[in-house]
């Protein structure tokens, strides 16, 4: 293999180790910087340790796979002191992006629904091992030896593991795939903001409905989780009058419905939505600038 042949081998799995590490960590930002990480790791190596190598993609999967794992256990005592809620992080259609933009690594992130909003926000709830060997096993199809190599644990202990991630899923109804009405929903809902409709909005909230909010304490956001319909109707439109020159558009959140609110052009808020039975469940709204790199 030439040199330029095995760097094409090599630099040909950053796609797949973006979308890895994205849906381990639910942060594009931390996905790129594990990846840095990874291919940093590769290149410290001596031209014969990577010869060596049989399959650099499977060593580049195990680097990165393990550097998320530590990223993951870090990140649960930098999100005990994260001012308020913690959203994982939006992405748009990859067709959205145009310019510039189109070689960021959110175009590389296939959207399926291993990144819906919901889903996501689930993997948040599992340990750290949990949501690696389950992330690996269930969506990538790793066999659960060569998980065992990457967490450190038996395979009979990781089967445990992505066993225990599927009943918190379970449990969260979480994978419930979008219907095609669900977008039906969405529009009502964006007019219903935008014309500042209270009684429209409340019909289409579920009675317990769930709002999220996060800004990271960069800028204002309710600090805590909003129950109910009428009060997340009554925020809602309360939030637009303050901002009079607030637009509100549909767009595609990780792969599904959403929307996003400008002020000036500028994108300040994306909201995830999650439908069931023609009504909206669950509300997640991120407002910190760091989130929204790729919306701007």
């Amino acid at each position: 293999m030439t040199d330029d042949s095995a760097l094409d081998a090599v630099m040909s799995e950053r796609r797949q180790l973006i979308n890895l590490a994205y849906r381990m960590l639910g942060s594009l930002a931390d996905a790129e910087d594990v990846v840095q990480e990874t291919y940093a790791r590769w290149y410290a190596q001596s031209t014969e340790q990577r010869d060596a190598i049989d399959s650099p993609g499977a060593w580049l999967t195990t680097v990165a796979s393990r550097i998320c794992l530590d990223v993951l256990g870090s990140a649960r005592a930098r999100r005990e002191r994260y001012v308020g809620e913690w959203i994982p992080e939006p992405l748009p259609d990859r067709r959205e992006l145009a310019g510039p933009t189109a070689t960021d690594p959110a175009e590389r992130v296939t959207l399926d629904e291993s990144v819906n909003m919901a889903f996501l926000v689930v993997l948040e709830s599992m340990t750290p091992a949990e949501r690696v060997a389950f992330v690996l096993h269930d969506i990538f199809r790793y066999p659960f030896p060569e998980v065992a190599a990457i967490v450190g644990r038996s395979p009979a202990a990781c089967r445990q593991l992505a066993s225990s991630a599927r009943r918190r899923l379970t449990g969260s109804r979480a994978p419930v795939r979008a219907a095609p009405e669900h977008a039906d929903v969405v529009r009502a809902f964006k007019d219903a903001w935008a014309a500042h409709d209270v009684a429209a909005l409340i019909g289409l909230l579920d009675p317990g409905a769930l709002a999220v909010a996060d800004g990271g304490g960069v800028v204002t956001a309710q600090l805590e989780p909003v129950q109910g319909a009428a009060r997340i109707a009554q925020l809602l439109v309360d939030v637009a009058a303050l901002a009079p020159g607030l637009t509100i558009v549909e767009r595609s959140v990780n792969g599904r419905p959403g929307v996003i609110a400008q002020l000036d052009g500028a994108t300040v808020v994306v909201m995830a939505l999650h439908v069931e039975h023609d009504r909206i469940t669950n509300l997640w709204a991120v407002r910190n600038p760091e989130k929204l790199r790729p919306w701007t």
